[in-house]
């Protein structure tokens, strides 16, 4: 049993990127329902038991056996130390495409689980729906409910999202590469300086680390407020305010320069008929945009541009483009270069869990196996998403690249400028930018998007 993958799923390959959903767990947890709940999730989604394998000049997914398929692994140790084992620890190369693992402390009353897939056949929505789906299996198990669960459907392979795209003519998918092509040539953006080569973390050997923020369910619901009485979205805020973050680590003076803002765009619901989030493909495309920021820029005017120009690329059917043209990627690099890259999830349900068990937290994190800290720079990335009415913005990095000190920094003031949107300020956190950085001015005007 076997399925081809299209070009767009394999340029995932050689990335080795995955996605990490982890949950934090008090109370006790059935090993055994546990156990049962994953079997069942891996038999139901063949790509979580298959592997990749090298077919002519393509990739196909091929089922495991039954003695090499993906089973739960089970342990005891520390939460935090099993976390960042897990984050750093690659899903092997020829091997299973999932992982699932519990670490239990001795006393069998606090738990970490954590989901590993890779990025070939999963995407955020995805990963957060199978991971639900997971629990859901368990409580119906553990509350002996399972015969109100719907009977499965045969076990299938999701088609592709690059076949299910709407017709359109090569010509136009062809000038629009050669439109974007020209957008890169004549404004290339500027990346953030690695600071690890003489700091923290340095030398080629380095691991990933996470920087987090969040915002309690209150903060969050001001920030969403200030976006709807603003007339942009949350995630426009938050790419303004890493943007003027990035900016403000650029040597020089504090003239506009070129950045870039990557935003994921879901698919999903895009296509008709829509696509399920349970459907393990990856199902997103992207768009970049460049703005001129200086070091006084005012972030909501940066948010107004953000936004703007998101929704005309979406109103335009841009979206399906890029889609089409994501395998010119390895020959033009550049068409997914940028300054930072705010991926966002929105609002997602945690997992349901049985009485008894609680969910203390929920996180999704992207990693990958390869970071380049000989290349000097490269993006920001900041992962968004709101669980239970929280928001979380996750920051990955290789301390090879970036130092802890370095992402905690950046982490910190990102915090701050949301802050500001909330109209409170948090005890410890100035309500003014910090001594060495210039109150905010009108920004340049921005140049249309392509």
């Amino acid at each position: 049993m076997h399925r081809v993958l299209c070009p767009v799923e394999t340029l995932y390959v050689g990335q080795r990127s995955r996605a990490v959903l982890s949950c934090t767990l008090r109370g006790p947890v059935d090993l055994a329902a546990l156990s049962a709940a994953f079997d069942a999730l891996t038999e139901a989604n063949p790509p979580l038991r298959s592997r990749i394998e090298q077919d002519g000049g393509g990739h196909v997914l091929r089922v495991l056996g039954a003695d090499e398929r993906p089973r739960l692994i089970t342990r005891t140790g520390d939460e935090e130390e099993a976390y960042a084992a897990e984050l750093n620890r690659p899903l092997p190369v020829g091997g299973p495409l999932s992982r699932a693992v519990l670490v239990s402390a001795p006393d069998g009353r606090s738990h970490l689980f954590v989901l590993v897939i890779d990025h070939t056949v999963t995407d955020g929505h995805s990963s957060i729906a199978v991971h639900n789906s997971l629990w859901d299996r368990y409580r119906a198990l553990v509350e002996g409910t399972t015969d109100d669960i719907a009977a499965p459907e045969l076990p299938r392979w999701p088609e592709p999202v690059s076949r299910l795209l709407p017709p359109a003519d090569e010509a136009d998918t062809a000038k629009y590469l050669d439109g974007r092509l020209e957008e890169i040539r004549r404004h290339p953006v500027e990346l953030v300086p690695y600071d690890a080569a003489s700091g923290e973390g340095a030398g080629p050997d380095g691991h990933i680390e996470v920087r987090r923020l969040t915002l309690e369910a209150d903060l969050t619901s001001r920030l969403r407020g200030t976006a709807r009485a603003s007339g942009v979205s949350v995630h426009a805020l938050i790419a303004a305010t890493l943007l003027v973050t990035a900016r403000r680590r650029l040597a020089g003076d504090d003239g506009a320069r070129t950045l870039g803002c990557l935003s994921p765009v879901d698919l999903r619901a895009r296509l008709t008929p829509p696509v399920p989030a349970s459907d393990l493909v990856p199902a997103v495309t992207t768009h970049l945009q460049t703005l001129d920021v200086a070091a006084r820029s005012e972030p909501l005017e940066l948010a107004r541009a953000v936004h703007a120009r998101l929704g005309d690329f979406l109103a335009r059917g841009d979206h399906f483009h890029e889609m089409r043209i994501t395998p010119e990627i390895p020959r033009n690099p550049a068409l997914q270069l940028a300054t930072v890259i705010a991926t966002n999830m929105g609002v997602v349900p945690g997992p349901r869990l049985p009485d008894g068990l609680r969910a203390a937290d929920v996180r999704l994190v992207p990693a990958r196996e390869h970071y380049f800290p000989q290349a000097g720079r490269s993006p920001v990335m900041a992962c968004v998403v709101s669980f239970a009415g929280r928001l979380s913005i996750e920051f990955p990095h290789s301390t090879a690249c970036y130092s802890p000190s370095f992402m905690r920094a950046f982490r910190d003031e990102v915090r701050t400028g949301l802050l500001r949107f909330t109209d409170v300020v948090e005890p410890g956190l100035s309500p003014t930018p910090p001594a060495d950085h210039r109150p905010f001015a009108p920004p340049t005007p921005a140049r249309p998007a392509v």
